[in-house]
């Protein structure tokens, strides 16, 4: 009989540890990728569910079955054919929601001309700047916003724009004209212009907000929204039968992909509450469209919690739902749970660069998880965690800076390879300069951006948990963390809260006597800032770069600034 040696004489007795388990997850599916075109897939949930609701845009009192829907994208998609518009060719779109937008979505699709979003806080400049960074041929507009007149602005640009060759506003006679002349095209030529289509071809520009200089052109492919709008749909459980709230704005991936194309991949009704949020328009529209899914960035369920008549509100249709856009507080995701009905409402994380969402909680998941994680990563995509500084992957529970790859990274930025090839690696990793930590089960918690961590005397310091914690205070209604320079420690810690209604005013120093005892000194702030709105972008993210400079106005601390810059 042979003998058998021990495995552990055979490293000196001891047993050697287990590796630790990276911070790496791929989403496993076994429902396949798009290999669709939007158009295509378009015209798949049209023949499938012709009758059924598509679109209701409340301001104008529209509404449109599929059928209905897909006969006005395609006399607009001939009417752009016929004024000399095809396949790689950028056509703007500068509005707020409104039906028209949807049809210049699909319509610019079926072509294959590039659609531009323009941000529609965007003032003269910025267009200019867009105009022809993008090289947009064809601009179709809305004639004015609250107090934005884009007809003006466009006309005080245009002759600096030599690209832009044809402006349709909406509503006016060119639009109508371009229009009528598809109603009357043959049909034919809109397909052959679809057939000569692929799926990795571009066919959407965002512009994302950088925080110094113009934004970059993230620029996405068909395969790259599709896939991504029909996936978060998926986790969502949309089928024919689901009718979606869409307040989020369309320039951005959130309304035009999460929303739109969510709704168009499963032949669900895309419902338009207003052509910007207002709380009383969408709990209107959930109401009396019988929504079940309901979608905002945190500041608008806050915003809709609050409304004087919320308890009025008949919300008993609603099942689903996405938070997303920025950090979600878990004090609003359980109200949003517990009093709007929405059980199995999702938390999305994601970027205008990753299509955008990269990962998000299931309706299985427990309540916990879903009010303190961002959930796991989508199907067909990859996740990981990196050291900042080396790039290698750390260990599960460490925190680091999120990365992903798949199907939904970018194309790249417009024109803009040096850029691109500062935010994705020679592997394809898309760098997100978020945050972040991995659980055991592959549950990701974005800790805050990388930009906005504060050193306090050598203390790494995360808003993000800070703002958790002061949401538990009864008279806080939001709360927004952000350093200031400070001559002795670097940094030093600055809440802007937002107080609810008929709340004692707030002094630093009854906060550091709520916070004493509960948070460790250093992560106490040093200074209070009561406001009643925060600087916000249009999609509801918080100005925190405005934040910082206005705080060090209000604080006088330019000379502490200067001090704080040698270290």
């Amino acid at each position: 009989m042979t003998a058998v040696t021990p495995v552990s004489m055979l490293f000196g007795g001891d047993m050697p540890q287990a590796p630790a388990v990276p911070s790496y997850a791929s989403g496993i599916s076994d429902v396949p990728l798009l290999g669709d075109t939007i158009g295509d897939n378009f015209d798949r949930t049209v023949a499938a569910f012709p009758d059924r609701d598509a679109l209701v845009d409340r301001a104008s009192g529209g509404r449109w079955s599929y059928r209905e829907l897909a006969t006005e994208v395609d006399a607009l998609a001939l009417g752009l054919l016929a004024a000399g518009i095809g396949k790689g060719d950028r056509v703007g779109i500068w509005a707020p929601n409104c039906a028209e937008w949807t049809f210049t979505q699909y319509a610019s699709a079926k072509i294959g001309a590039i659609l531009v979003n323009i941000n529609p806080a965007y003032r003269s400049h910025e267009l200019e700047f867009v105009l022809n960074q993008a090289g947009i041929r064809l601009l179709i507009a809305a004639e004015s916003f609250k107090t934005s007149d884009y007809a003006a602005m466009i006309e005080e640009v245009r002759p600096q724009c030599t690209n832009l060759e044809r402006v349709l506003l909406l509503g006016g006679e060119d639009w109508r004209r371009v229009l009528d002349e598809g109603r009357a095209a043959d049909t034919s030529a809109l397909a052959r212009a679809q057939a000569n289509l692929s799926a990795d071809d571009p066919i959407n520009i965002q512009y994302t907000s950088g925080t110094t200089g113009f934004p970059k052109g993230a620029t996405l492919s068909h395969h790259n929204i599709l896939n991504n709008g029909f996936f978060v749909g998926e986790l969502c459980g949309y089928t024919e039968a689901d009718r979606v709230c869409i307040p989020v704005p369309f320039y951005h991936c959130f309304g035009m992909v999460m929303g739109n194309l969510a709704c168009t991949s499963h032949g669900s009704c895309m419902v338009i509450p207003a052509p910007s949020f207002d709380p009383t328009a969408t709990l209107d529209a959930v109401a009396a469209e019988r929504c079940t899914s309901l979608y905002g960035v945190p500041t608008m369920f806050i915003a809709e919690l609050a409304e004087p008549g919320f308890a009025d509100y008949d919300l008993n249709s609603l099942r689903t739902g996405i938070m997303a856009g920025s950090p979600c507080p878990v004090e609003v995701m359980k109200q949003v749970i517990e009093r709007m009905g929405m059980a199995e409402v999702s938390i999305c994380y994601g970027m205008t660069e990753t299509s955008p969402v990269s990962t998000q909680t299931r309706a299985d998941d427990s309540v916990d998880r879903r009010v303190s994680t961002v959930g796991r990563v989508g199907p067909h995509i990859e996740v990981k965690v990196v050291d900042p500084e080396t790039g290698l992957t750390v260990p599960r529970g460490e925190p680091g800076e999120l990365c992903t790859r798949g199907y939904s990274v970018m194309l790249g930025y417009w024109e803009q390879p040096d850029k691109t090839a500062e935010a994705i690696d020679l592997a394809r990793w898309m760098h997100t300069g978020d945050l972040a930590v991995m659980d055991g089960d592959g549950y990701v918690n974005i800790t805050g951006r990388i930009k906005d961590m504060v050193i306090r005397g050598g203390e790494n310091l995360y808003p993000r948990e800070i703002e958790e914690f002061l949401y538990t205070h009864p008279d806080i209604l939001d709360a927004q963390v952000v350093g200031v320079p400070d001559a002795k420690y670097g940094e030093e810690l600055m809440a802007w809260v937002r107080m609810r209604e008929g709340a004692a005013p707030l002094s630093a120093d009854s906060l550091r006597e709520f916070c004493h005892g509960k948070l460790a000194h250093y992560k106490i702030p040093r200074y209070v800032h009561v406001v009643d709105e925060f600087p916000m972008t249009v999609t509801g993210k918080v100005r925190k770069v405005e934040m910082r400079e206005k705080s060090i106005d209000l604080l006088g601390l330019n000379r502490a600034t200067d001090a704080a810059d040698q270290y």
